[in-house]
């Protein structure tokens, strides 16, 4: 079992050790064969001290050797991994798919565990996935954002910022940080609101001059924000449009129901939550989108529309 790995390298070595015991096996298991002189200059100790952890390493199970002469030092036994965990190979592509994933939000600690857990599992096949959550626009600034959140939230730390709702108007925010979520193309930090005090959301590209600062976070995030009571609960409306041929790339790729029409344009019908976005959404097809139903939403269109020519009169 690997907890009882554990619990031997905790009960043989000094707790100081612990750390350099692990970095070894790292490292055997990446360079296959080491000096034990490099090993004391890389870790600024003994030669003897390198050669009490390996006797440690060896007391625990780990089946490491080492050999006299040119080219020899310390190895592993050929093909050695870790088989005593408790985990099947499928679950260990699971974990390291997870964090493949982990590495789109830019975390460069996620890409050593990842490596040192591949070794670790003995290379577990993990190239089939790949997720960049980043818009193809310069992110930088939103990256920033994300990890200065990521940290207030795991030290949990109160945070200070500007925002930009989505009128327009800025206001000053201090905000208890629970969860960073993603959803509908856009990252959101979930949170408690210290000024409206109540629980909020707030789109990450509209956070501007945010700061952690040294208040402590009281309340605990709720396993899931995402809910479908939650979404049942919104108003909703059922549009049906008719979209042109020449959208056809973001038809298939944005809706369920879409019925090929004889011309080669497109009638999807898809239920949308009735605030303005949904308006703002449409408008994004420019001249290849109709609205066909609810009557009503035509009208709201076409005066939404006139309004905007206005400015190009």
């Amino acid at each position: 079992m690997l907890l009882s790995f554990y619990h031997d390298i905790i009960y043989l070595g000094d707790r100081m050790q612990i750390n350099r015991l692990f970095e070894i096996i790292y490292i055997l298991l990446e360079r296959q064969c080491i000096t034990a002189k490099e090993l004391a200059n890389r870790f600024e100790v003994s030669i003897r001290t390198v050669y009490r952890d390996i006797d440690i390493l060896s007391a625990a199970g780990i089946p490491i050797y080492m050999t006299r002469g040119k080219g020899g030092g310390i190895s592993l036994l050929p093909n050695f991994i870790l088989n005593k965990t408790v985990l099947t190979k499928s679950e260990k592509a699971e974990i390291l798919s997870a964090l493949r994933a982990v590495q789109a939000v830019q975390s460069n600690q996620s890409r050593d565990v990842m490596q040192r857990l591949s070794h670790l599992f003995g290379e577990v096949q993990t190239d089939w996935l790949e997720i960049d959550f980043s818009s193809w626009r310069d992110h930088k600034n939103e990256s920033d954002t994300f990890q200065t959140l990521k940290t207030a939230i795991l030290s949990k730390r109160v945070v200070r910022f500007l925002y930009h709702n989505a009128y327009g108007k800025q206001s000053s925010r201090m905000a208890e940080p629970l969860k960073l979520c993603f959803k509908g193309q856009s990252w959101y930090l979930y949170a408690f609101c210290l000024h409206k005090y109540d629980y909020r959301f707030f789109k990450l590209r509209r956070i501007k001059d945010l700061n952690i600062s040294g208040q402590e976070v009281k309340r605990v995030p709720p396993e899931r924000v995402f809910t479908e009571a939650a979404e049942e609960n919104q108003d909703t409306v059922e549009v049906t449009l008719k979209l042109s041929e020449k959208m056809a790339y973001r038809v298939y790729d944005e809706f369920d129901c879409v019925h090929k029409l004889d011309d080669g344009s497109f009638l999807v019908t898809c239920t949308f939550p009735c605030n303005d976005w949904l308006y703002y959404y449409i408008a994004t097809f420019g001249e290849h989108c109709q609205v066909i139903e609810p009557p009503e939403m035509r009208v709201q269109m076409k005066d939404k529309l006139q309004k905007m020519l206005k400015f190009y009169l």
